[in-house]
């Protein structure tokens, strides 16, 4: 991900900053989604891994980030509170 890019990007619903999601925490996720556990802000049970994604930077909500580009819709985010 362009570190340029990460400068100006936000969260569509808080306005915070994004930063890319580290390897520890996306291995958390991507268990959580292997287990079933995971459900995007439209409800839908995520089935995929995710291989890359963006965390707002007060931690609360993931987007995922498909084929290098952020997919920076509320339906489409996470909120990391499922993995508490």
């Amino acid at each position: 991900m362009d570190k340029r890019l990460l400068t100006i990007l936000r969260c569509p619903v808080s306005h915070k900053g994004l930063s890319v999601l580290k390897k520890g925490e996306l291995e958390r996720v991507n268990a959580a989604i292997d287990a079933g556990e995971l459900v995007n802000n439209e409800g839908v049970r995520l089935a995929e891994p995710l291989v890359e994604a963006l965390v707002t930077d007060d931690g609360k909500r993931l987007y995922p980030i498909a084929d290098g580009i952020p997919v920076l819709l509320e339906d489409e985010s996470i909120s990391m509170e499922q993995l508490a």
